[in-house]
């Protein structure tokens, strides 16, 4: 990536939100980027997701540990082919917490200690279970949303890959005002938790043509890792 007059820099977009530029480096975008190519592939793949009032998600989608769909978990791709769903590796379980832990740093418990009661500090949540890896071609958006289906308050982890995107976080109160827009590139790390972790947020336009050249990759991968707490 080329040199920048103002290095973007680690930014709090709101109590527990918080956006770490380039965390990913090259080599683990690569390798994320071929292990998604391998859990899109049938059985439970990439799918189209329908939503219960006729519409159609433009960014498709493929789930490890439990497959969602709206607006709930299943243990097989129950909106797809019925397959069992892909298990969650461990490593990228791993990657999840090592991301919260650069996320919010040594002083975690101020920004998401009020998610968590008497669990786990919030720079070591329980492991991650469950991943959404959602596919952004340039014309694909994803509305304003919850992620409210886990019963867990850990934080939720984002990965991004290939073409930037202006990716919208808003309130816990409704998907209006107020909201942030922030630009993700590839590599981009984005972690929200606390009393962010209910907030509305989404991807209103995708930038095509941005994705690194040496990626290898048309389009956008999200990869957000949850703590379900279903078991």
């Amino acid at each position: 990536m080329d040199r920048e007059l103002f290095p973007r820099e680690r930014t709090e977009i709101a109590p527990g939100a918080v956006h770490v530029p380039d965390w990913l480096g090259p080599r683990r975008q690569r390798e994320l980027l071929d292990a998604c190519r391998e859990w899109a592939r049938p059985p439970a793949g990439l799918r189209t997701v329908h939503t219960p009032g006729g519409g159609t998600m433009t960014a498709r989608q493929v789930c490890l540990g439990r497959h969602w769909y709206p607006y709930g978990y299943a243990h097989t791709a129950v909106d797809g082919d019925g397959a069992p769903v892909k298990p969650m590796p461990g490593w990228l379980a791993d990657l999840g917490r090592a991301a919260v832990a650069a996320a919010y740093g040594d002083g975690a418990a101020q920004g998401v200690a009020a998610a968590y009661g008497d669990g786990p500090a919030p720079g070591a949540p329980e492991a991650y279970d469950i991943a959404l890896i959602n596919f952004y071609t340039g014309d694909s958006r994803m509305g304003m949303h919850r992620d409210a289906e886990e019963r867990s308050p850990a934080p939720v982890v984002s990965f991004s890959l290939g073409d930037s995107c202006l990716f919208r976080f808003g309130n816990t109160a409704s998907r209006g005002r107020p909201y942030r827009d922030v630009e993700l590139r590839s590599g981009d790390l984005f972690v929200f938790g606390g009393p962010s972790r209910l907030a509305y947020h989404g991807v209103p336009k995708v930038l095509p043509g941005t994705a690194p050249p040496g990626l290898g990759l048309t389009g956008r991968l999200n990869i957000t890792l949850r703590v379900g707490g279903l078991d």
